[in-house]
């Protein structure tokens, strides 16, 4: 299920094409380590090769580059996570890693800084053993293999404007995070739209969604199995 702006329907053929004709000859890996980044060109694989793991600019009327997630080996590159959304990259120097506190990071260089573009912001620590990778189901992970293949953070659980198989909507009252779908701005900006999809848990739960901020549609509640 995707959440699409209406702008997001128009075609762009000739970018997917070329997209696909430039990360079929990019350096693919399967793991994301502290020794072993993505650099722009790169190309994350899961390991069926469902989806792929990178960057990208979402159309040519833009010059922006993000970190995503998107089918592999289809024509048309569609996009279904995001991870700096509302911070682009202008150029190509990014770089996707997991830094010395266990965290993945997005950093670019410039001025021969390292600046932090996004985090995945979880606890800290400094074992050297954590690593990333992105399952078939487009899920990507960052683990820990010292504590037996721990999740320390999902991109499941932060959700953009797709929802996959498998993936969970909703708050999860027991951690707090509440997974809500967001529409891209637009077919050239992937950053919060004015739509929304998320779940009501007042009472019986239900679906709504929102349009700038106010509820302009709902399911109805669920009252279990008919």
């Amino acid at each position: 299920m995707k959440l699409f702006s209406a702008n997001q329907l128009v075609p762009i053929k000739i970018l997917s094409i070329l997209l696909f004709l430039h990360c079929s000859s990019c350096h693919s890996l399967t793991t994301i380590s502290t020794k072993q980044p993505i650099k722009d060109g790169d190309v994350l694989l899961s390991t069926g090769e469902v989806f792929a793991l990178g960057f990208f600019t979402p159309s040519n009327n833009s010059k922006n580059r993000y970190v995503g997630i998107w089918y592999h080996n289809i024509p048309k590159q569609t996009v279904v996570w995001v991870a700096n959304k509302d911070n682009p990259l202008s150029d190509s120097s990014g770089v996707f890693s997991i830094n010395s506190h266990g965290n993945l990071v997005l950093k670019h260089t410039k001025n021969q800084n390292l600046n932090t573009i996004w985090s995945s912001n979880v606890s800290a620590s400094t074992r050297i053993d954590i690593f990333a990778e992105l399952l078939d189901s487009g899920n990507l992970v960052l683990r820990d293999s010292g504590g037996r293949g721990k999740v320390l953070w999902q991109s499941f659980d932060y959700p953009g404007d797709t929802i996959l198989p498998f993936a969970k909507l909703g708050l999860d009252r027991k951690s707090g995070l509440n997974r809500i779908l967001t529409s891209w701005k637009s077919l050239d900006d992937p950053s919060f739209g004015s739509a929304t999809i998320r779940i009501d848990p007042t009472g019986y739960p239900q679906f709504f969604i929102y349009k700038n901020g106010r509820p302009f549609w709902r399911v109805g509640s669920w009252t279990g199995p008919g």
